[in-house]
């Protein structure tokens, strides 16, 4: 009695999408073998949005039918448009405290302890 030994199953590279427009980025993951996903466009992507990041990275085998997951620079009316990833506002320093008015120096150089300002 012979034992059968399944086929081992189909692995493929994925393919570099991050630069490309949302349409040849599908069609390079399709003629993979492989299934796109759009989180931040769950309907049709803009034709002329470009992928800003991609996961799994290029390169990496997976299995034939794979979800690859591509995310898209913000067009325009979104965010302001078009810059993609973008670095968080950093906060304004407080309005707490004192303020100091240095003082003039006097006929020797010196100056005296700064004024408060309230």
């Amino acid at each position: 009695m012979t034992a059968e030994i399944p086929d081992a199953p189909e692995t493929v590279l994925v393919p570099r999408l991050v630069g490309l427009m949302s349409l040849d980025a599908v069609e390079q993951s399709q003629s993979r073998g492989l299934v796109t996903e759009t989180p931040d466009r769950p309907e049709a992507p803009d034709p002329v949005a470009y992928v800003v990041r991609q996961y799994p990275a290029p390169d990496t085998v997976v299995l034939k039918g794979s979800v690859v997951t591509v995310w898209f620079d913000a067009g325009p009316g979104e965010d302001g448009g078009g810059s993609g990833v973008r670095e968080p506002l950093r906060p304004e320093p407080g309005s707490g405290g004192m303020l100091r008015e240095a003082n003039e120096p006097d006929e020797d150089g010196g100056t005296e302890e700064p004024a408060v300002l309230s």
